[in-house]
């Protein structure tokens, strides 16, 4: 991955040496030269998630009070909140249940540039803006 772009409430690309999940999505890159983009395209689902639940929280509802919005279960939520189900229809429902609105754009890709050799990786940061994100 040619690393996450920071997000306001997200992400900020930190470099690391490689190792050896490096090694095996580089393998996993010859058969598949497209696997860069689908990791960060995961980890952007992933942090989407991350955000709403935090929605969530700061309008102090519980996962049950969501599910019940949803008409789903509260398993359900929780396993939205992981960013196991991104589905974009998913996606909408919460963030109706949560009090909020997923603007949906849609942007050119951007071109991937070669691999360094410090890869650089995801970490959490602390005070962002939260909500949703936009990349671009």
């Amino acid at each position: 991955m040619s690393g996450s772009p920071t997000t306001g409430g997200g992400v900020t690309p930190v470099a690391h040496e490689p190792d050896d999940l490096d090694a095996y999505i580089d393998e996993l890159a010859e058969t598949d030269p497209m696997i860069y983009e689908k990791i960060e395209a995961a980890v952007e689902r992933q942090t989407l998630a991350r955000d709403l639940a935090q929605r969530r929280r700061d309008v102090g509802l519980t996962q049950c009070e969501v599910a019940e919005r949803m008409g789903t279960s509260q398993g359900q939520v929780a396993r939205f909140e992981s960013g196991a189900d991104t589905r974009m229809s998913s996606v909408a429902r919460y963030a109706t249940a949560v009090g909020a609105r997923i603007a949906w754009t849609i942007e050119p890709a951007r071109k991937r540039r070669a691999r360094p050799a410090a890869r650089a990786t995801s970490v959490p940061q602390r005070g962002g803006r939260g909500g949703t994100r936009r990349t671009g």
